[in-house]
């Protein structure tokens, strides 16, 4: 059924309290829920209470302490319906769920010998009948009773009132949150846990406990999340003037989950890739991601938890500005203690790294069948809206506004929004109107509403920039134009305008800087300085611009301003000049990606026509190899930012720029201009390795994880190029690492090598032995050879029945399935099709017990149309085979009858 944003209606009834008794047992635990339900004002007297479920036996109803009569209610699969009601009533539920038969992990689920929920989006409903719907603010008091021995640890959101021993070898705890929250955000955990604590203080003054659960023999390896939280906590308060609200603040590490994380009120529940991380187990990566994830949890406690959205079509509203926050928090912590040119240069690794986050998710998203605005106007399973769109465009989209506004302004619109909304669920809406009461509180004619665009329309803008030069100024002109999109193209949607900020700057032929002055068309207004910040908010302006001459080359969506393609007409050399000379970071990198990109499509062209390189491409190889050349040699930039300028684009980005789309040609390419700069880079490779040599000690600092960064790639190319004494040198640092980083990239590099021999069997038979026992360092294991260029779909089958693969478990699940089919580009784009028809078969097969992962997978033939043949046909025929096998779930019917519509 499809859902549709005008068609919200309120809850005809408030349910301002909510007393929940658990007892606990993993085959059948009986839940007994106490709601005190008023009716609304307005509301027709008589309206029937209808209360979500699924998966459920019902036991019995009460309505004001007596038993219900049987004509006094209605149940069935997906319901309860309360008849006749008064206008203020106390209704007692009772029902059972069985945590141990849950496969979906939603709702209550077993995962290890523990108990866990997750109820985000509409998980509640499997745990007690319930208005299953964010706009429901509820205070919930829970009291949890279980085996004393077999679940010593019992814990819900909010504060712990009461501990007691029962007689029966049983204990209960009776916890108590005083802030109202939709049921999505509840939670509870029964299990036994290593626990690391510690006690910190607000900046108000007020004691509060932080606190971390994980498996028993996993203590030592939370203190990094320990540390992670307490910077963000920190950092709320500092950037954001946001303190912890509860007496504690609680994670636990969960193995089996769906996703990151979910930021229940003051009981998070994490994925245990997001908490469990020492040098020996985790890589740079895995620490960054892990600080990050529990700064996005963290910042949930405002931005999610005290503000909530309204219904499931605002899910922006606290997905988008929580990322923005997670973003800034992260580039705060890489900055932090730096001068100012290398915090500006850990910013801008930072801001790369959510580009290419983006351009590889979202972008493709928005082109293809599921492509919606980050405000949806319809949905048929709201879980496969958690979407790059949602979250990371969603992003972008705060962005652009802190942007406009300036950080001072937009910290006085944040305050005004909590001030308006807090212990509300609110809309997108409200955000904006809160923002631009700040913008109008300082420029009385300003507004947001063409702004207000980004809400409700789709796609990615795409704007032509045009640069003409008169006697004594130029006039650049830009135009936007946005393809109509996914449900756009059938509904006769009018798109317009939207507004972009587009900052741009410019340089010398001979890369020196250049002062520009900006008029604005019609206006006396200048802006001047080395970067000036445009805004478009027509289809088409243009403005006049002093301190340009001739040969100067426009810098075009500095730091990434805006989420939009650009068209402008670059010579080579100028890209070259770019890449080695744009005093912006975030430009200077992303002109070598055009340089590669234009390289890359040149050569893959050429393949597919079955011409030989010619003159042209032969000069671009040249170039591209000179500018990297000068990158490894510039003594001024870190590592960590000289490993983003150095590598290449995702394919998924690079596939977009092609039509119609081939995988294998793009692949060979990639593999063919890698091997080509690891020979003609080699000295300079080498001496990469050499100056970065594995320390004994390790180093977790950013500068220390660019070394690794750029030595890891170094080994790469280096193998993949079959340089003489490289296999040779990437065993040696396998051998002689200290850390995961070093280790994992070492077998990556060796796994690169085009011969595949003793050495490397060693290598990867010596890493699972030794690791066998940890099954997040297993998940790398069957990850590196899932997305090897060597490995086929026998090999898949072959890991498929390893004795270490745990079908059940989402993390392996993207260890393996994800990976190959998502980054093994030569495996699972087979000509004959036995990849798609692998594909196939997995995502029926995990749609049986684990409807919202299969629904992740089922996305990956979202742009089958546009691929060349036979590629094309072969996918057609696996998602005609997913949409009919029967019984299939809506969450992957949804995903393969809107790709089938193409």
């Amino acid at each position: 059924m499809t859902v549709y944003r005008n068609d919200y209606q309120p809850f005809p009834y408030h349910i301002p309290t909510v007393a929940l008794q658990f007892d606990l047992d993993p085959e059948a635990t009986r839940v007994t829920s106490l709601l005190s339900v008023t009716r609304r004002d307005g509301v027709a007297a008589h309206t029937p209470l209808r209360l979500d479920a699924e998966d459920l036996e019902f036991v019995s109803v009460s309505l004001n302490g007596q038993p219900c009569a049987p004509d006094r209610f209605v149940v069935d699969d997906t319901s309860l319906t309360v008849l006749d009601l008064p206008s203020s009533c106390e209704i007692e539920i009772v029902c059972i769920t069985q945590p141990a038969q849950n496969t979906s992990l939603m709702g209550l689920y077993v995962s290890g010998h523990s108990l866990f929920t997750q109820c985000e989006a509409e998980g509640f409903r499997r745990i007690t009948y319930f208005a299953d719907r964010p706009d429901v603010m509820s205070t919930y008091s829970v009291t949890l009773r279980a085996n004393r021995s077999q679940y010593p640890v019992l814990l819900s959101n909010g504060n712990l009132v009461e501990e007691t021993n029962l007689d029966d070898g049983r204990h209960e705890c009776k916890w108590h949150d005083p802030f109202p929250k939709p049921c999505y955000l509840f939670a509870l955990v029964a299990g036994e846990f290593d626990l690391r604590q510690q006690q910190t203080y607000t900046r108000s003054g007020k004691a509060v406990t932080l606190q971390i659960y994980s498996d028993p023999g996993t203590f030592d390896r939370t203190e990094w999340a320990m540390q992670s939280l307490e910077r963000s906590v920190r950092w709320d308060e500092s950037r954001f003037g946001l303190e912890l609200d509860l007496d504690r603040f609680m994670i636990v590490a969960a193995r089996d989950f769906n996703m990151g994380a979910m930021e229940n009120k003051g009981l998070n529940i994490f994925n245990a890739a997001y908490v469990l991380a020492d040098p020996e187990t985790a890589t740079d990566a895995n620490y960054q991601a892990i600080e990050a994830v529990i700064g996005h949890e963290y910042f949930h406690n405002w931005t999610g938890n005290r503000v909530t959205c309204r219904d499931w079509f605002q899910l922006s509203l606290k997905e988008g500005l929580t990322v923005f926050r997670d973003q800034e928090f992260t580039a705060d912590m890489l900055a932090e203690g730096l001068d100012e040119t290398s915090a500006a240069s850990a910013r801008a690794v930072k801001r790369i790294d959510d580009v290419i986050m983006l351009r590889a998710a979202q972008f493709p998203e928005d082109a293809g069948p599921m492509a919606h605005p980050i405000r949806p106007e319809s949905f048929e399973e709201i879980s496969n809206f958690y979407t790059a769109t949602v979250y990371e465009k969603g992003a972008e989209v705060i962005r652009m506004m802190h942007t406009l506004l300036g950080e001072q302004t937009f910290q006085s619109g944040m305050q005004e929004y909590f001030r308006r909304h807090d212990g509300q669920a609110v809309t997108c809406d409200d955000y904006v109107s809160s923002l631009e009461w700040a913008l109008q509180a300082e420029h009385p004619n300003r507004n947001l509403d063409v702004f207000r665009r980004w809400y409700s329309q789709a796609g990615t803008p795409h704007v032509n920039v045009e640069l003409s030069h008169g006697p004594e100024d130029a006039t650049l002109t830009l135009s936007q134009r946005c393809e109509m999109v996914g449900v756009e193209k059938s509904t006769g949607f009018a798109k317009q305008p939207f507004h972009i900020p587009l900052r741009i700057g410019a340089i010398g032929a001979d890369g020196s800087k250049r002062y520009l002055s900006v008029h604005a068309e019609g206006e006396q207004a200048v802006q001047t300085g080395e970067s000036v910040l445009l805004e478009l908010t027509q289809t088409q302006q243009s403005w006049r611009i002093s301190g340009l001459i001739k040969n100067d080359i426009l810098s075009l969506n500095r730091g990434f301003t805006a989420p939009i393609e650009i068209a402008y007409e670059y010579s080579n050399e100028q890209l070259a000049a770019l890449a080695q000379h744009d005093p912006d970071a975030w430009a200077r990198w992303e002109a070598m990606q055009m340089l590669y990109t234009r390289y890359l499509l040149a050569q893959t062209q050429a393949a597919d026509t079955t011409q030989n390189d010619t003159p042209a491409i032969a000069n671009l190889l040249a170039l591209v190899i000179d500018v990297c050349n000068a990158t490894l040699g510039d003594s001024k930039l870190d590592q960590a930012y000289i490993t983003r300028l150095l590598s290449l684009p995702s394919d998924k980005y690079l596939l977009q720029q092609m039509q119609p789309m081939n995988p294998l040609s793009l692949a060979r390419a990639k593999h063919q201009l890698e091997t080509t700069l690891g020979m003609n880079l080699a000295d300079q490779l080498m001496e990469c390795v050499a100056q970065s040599p594995v320390t004994q000690q390790f180093d977790a600092s950013p500068e220390a994880a660019g070394k690794r960064a750029l030595r890891n790639l170094a080994l790469g190319w280096l193998n993949l190029a079959n340089v003489e004494q490289a296999k040779s040198l990437a065993t040696h640092h396998y051998d002689s690492a200290n850390n995961m980083t070093d280790r994992l990239g070492a077998l990556r590099a060796l796994l690169l090598s085009p011969v595949r021999d003793d050495r490397v069997e060693a290598a990867l038979a010596h890493f699972y032995d030794r690791f066998q026992n940890d099954p997040l360092v297993v998940d790398k294991w069957f990850a590196i050879q899932a997305s090897a260029p060597g490995t086929g779909l026998k090999t898949v089958s072959q890991l498929l029945n390893h004795p270490a693969f745990v079908f059940r478990n989402p993390n392996r699940l993207r260890a393996l399935v994800f990976q190959f089919c998502s980054n093994n580009p030569l495996g699972f784009h087979a000509p004959d099709g036995s990849g798609y028809r692998f594909w196939a078969e997995q995502v029926t097969r995990i749609d049986q017990s684990n409807p919202e992962v299969a629904a992740r997978l089922a996305r990956m033939l979202d742009h089958w149309a546009h691929h060349i043949e036979p590629l094309k046909s072969h996918m057609q025929a696996a998602l005609k085979s997913v949409a009919d096998t029967p019984d299939i779930s809506g969450n992957t019917r949804e995903i393969v009858t809107k790709a089938l519509t193409l």
